[in-house]
């Protein structure tokens, strides 16, 4: 089993950026890939980005962004330190959601592929 732990989330105004990092102990070496998701209120929780966490760096990594984020958001691994981020730039009101961190055993874009989950952080975006 692998724990996560998000921070990094806040309030913000339009344009900003923050930086979210997730932080995972136990099992890390288990997880094939690593993703960022957002639930906002009364919605359901959509894929942000995922990226191969196990891959050599050497090759760059392999990634996925949804349209919506793709160009403003960036997410970024380093393994020595168990870490994942998220950079979001150009933030929008639309963005605003609970940011959740998630490790899976496969590349994948459900949410039922993701076996470790943390408990999220909040990101506010005000216009």
């Amino acid at each position: 089993q692998v724990q996560l732990v998000e921070s990094g989330g806040g309030l913000v105004q339009a344009g900003d950026s923050l930086r979210l990092s997730c932080v995972a102990s136990g099992r890390t070496g288990s997880s094939y890939a690593m993703a960022w998701f957002r639930q906002a209120p009364g919605k359901e929780r959509e894929v942000v980005s995922v990226i191969r966490w196990n891959a050599d760096q050497r090759y760059g990594d392999y990634t996925y962004y949804a349209d919506s984020v793709k160009g403003r958001f960036t997410i970024s691994r380093d393994n020595a330190k168990n870490t994942m981020y998220l950079q979001m730039n150009s933030l929008k009101p639309e963005d605003t959601a609970v940011y959740y961190c998630a490790s899976g055993l496969r590349f994948s874009l459900v949410t039922e592929h993701f076996g470790s989950w943390g408990h999220g952080t909040q990101v506010t975006v005000s216009s």
